[in-house]
């Protein structure tokens, strides 16, 4: 079905502001979300030992979780996605951001790994939400030649909850981690009065077109297309947190460091570089008037920073490291950028849906990658270093080619229904 423009006066809405309550509410809502997302990985250990796992078990153990969060993901992409489509971005902005939160406060209190699998999952579900909604609605409330600017805002602030998820884990412990958490996500609730819904859905709403129809992605060639070449720019990014930076303690050994690194410090150095790296890749993306093309500097430089991390830290000092955790960060630091070509893609009937579930899918993948790690590690001639490279290649080189065959939607009018 082809685009059909819509012009009715109920997407006149005026524009905001960089600084207006639906940009800030979206940034903060982000910082909770990864905040909770990144969280488990940084007290993965600590919070194992305390529930009574022996150390044999402590990676397998942990990589089960982490995929069964993936998993709730994965559904909660597509729940939220429907219903952002269907109900309004608001909706799922906020209930969302209510169901993660009460499943961290929940997170505080498992005493057993089933325990903590189910609820990772139930998080991973109301995690799916907040970025995809909270993009969405201030990609279609900002004037055309600011998207990338607002987006940008989203996430430098929202990256760096990761960075105070490592202090906080550090200072007050595994479970009052999550504790403190799911209260800052219920605090972020009082703000939603001053936020109000696009003028864009409002006017979708008035008209026959199917909105949140998940299966439309699927059954029409090019869209399908246009749907995985989004998905693929994403998919590097999961594996650059949950294989190289996740498992940095074990990569670690692996490199023969001077002294042992720890997972929580290097995803704080990871995050650092995240938030850098997604300033500057919106602001690049402004500055170049072009999606694309900042989406393959970053990616290409992404690349060489795995090819460092993997071939050139053998014997190096924890600091070298660390650097190097930072650097792959900051080359990687194109998520936002990622989630707003995906949304700038297609129609306001089919926006959230696409927006939602695209970085929940490249997220997800994890529960692809992961058993692909597992099963190449224990094949001799790669072991766990060329198993993680093997991987990054193949993800990569798919991210550069649907980068570059993407049309550019840089100054695109959302404005319009599939």
């Amino acid at each position: 079905m082809k685009a059909v423009q819509s012009s009715s006066p109920a997407a006149e809405r005026p524009p905001v502001g960089l600084f207006s309550a639906v940009v800030v509410v979206a940034a903060l809502g982000y910082f909770v979300d990864i905040y909770d997302l990144v969280l488990f990985s940084i007290i993965r250990v600590e919070s194992l030992k305390g529930i009574g796992v022996p150390e044999a078990t402590l990676t397998d153990e942990g990589l089960h979780l982490l995929s069964m969060q993936m998993w709730g993901m994965l559904l909660g992409g597509i729940l939220w996605g429907v219903l952002g489509d269907k109900r309004g971005r608001l909706s799922v902005l906020f209930g969302s951001i209510l169901l993660y939160s009460l499943a961290n406060i929940a997170n505080g209190f498992v005493t057993s790994v089933e325990q903590y699998a189910w609820l990772r999952l139930i998080a991973g579900v109301g995690l799916a939400g907040e970025l995809g909604a909270g993009i969405t609605l201030v990609a279609e409330s900002l004037p055309k030649e600011k998207r990338g600017y607002g987006t940008m805002i989203v996430a430098s602030v929202g990256v760096s909850g990761a960075m105070v998820a490592y202090w906080i884990g550090q200072q007050f412990g595994w479970r009052n981690a999550y504790f403190i958490g799911g209260g800052l996500g219920l605090g972020l609730l009082a703000l939603r009065a001053g936020v109000f819904e696009s003028g864009m859905f409002e006017q979708a709403k008035t008209t026959d077109v199917a909105r949140g129809n998940f299966l439309s992605l699927f059954t029409n060639g090019p869209r399908f297309y246009k749907y995985l070449r989004c998905l693929f720019i994403g998919t590097p990014f999961w594996f650059l947190v949950g294989i190289l930076i996740t498992l940095a303690p074990e990569f670690g050994k692996q490199f023969g460091l001077q002294a042992p690194v720890t997972g929580g410090l290097s995803i704080f150095w990871c995050y650092f570089g995240l938030t850098l790296g997604d300033f500057t890749s919106g602001a690049l993306s402004q500055l170049l008037r072009s999606r694309t093309r900042t989406l393959q500097l970053f990616i290409v430089a992404t690349s060489i920073m795995v090819a460092v991390y993997l071939l050139g830290l053998r014997g190096a000092s924890s600091t070298v490291f660390y650097a190097a955790c930072f650097a792959i960060g900051y080359a990687g630091g194109f998520w936002a950028l990622f989630v707003t070509v995906a949304a700038e893609q297609f129609g306001t009937n089919l926006r959230s849906t696409v927006a939602t579930t695209i970085p929940n899918f490249a997220r997800g993948a994890t529960v692809v990658v992961v058993p692909c790690f597992q099963y190449l590690r224990t094949v001799p001639a790669l072991g766990m270093v060329g198993s993680a490279g093997v991987i990054g290649a193949v993800l990569l080189a798919l991210a550069f080619f649907s980068a570059s065959t993407l049309p550019d939607t840089y100054s695109k009018d959302l404005n319009y229904v599939e």
